[in-house]
């Protein structure tokens, strides 16, 4: 998942040096997806209305769910 992700979000914006993704489950077995860009790229990564992130998480719901595996995708900005 990490790298599906990675792929996508660097082939986006201008900054790929600056994208971080952490992941890490939580207790109840749900993988959880962090996903830190430079302020600059926000807009790109979200797209009109939310387009672009929800698009990416439709792609990443197919990969978790070959799998058989809960995700959760959170989008930050780094300083």
């Amino acid at each position: 998942m990490k790298k599906l992700l990675e792929f996508i979000i660097k082939s986006i914006v201008d900054h790929p040096k600056d994208v971080l993704i952490s992941e890490t489950k939580d207790p109840s077995g749900i993988l959880l997806l962090n996903l830190k860009v430079n302020q600059e790229d926000m807009g790109k990564v979200i797209g009109k209305e939310g387009n672009i992130i929800k698009a990416i998480r439709n792609v990443l719901r197919i990969k978790a769910i070959k799998e058989n595996i809960r995700f959760a995708l959170e989008l930050t900005e780094t300083p």
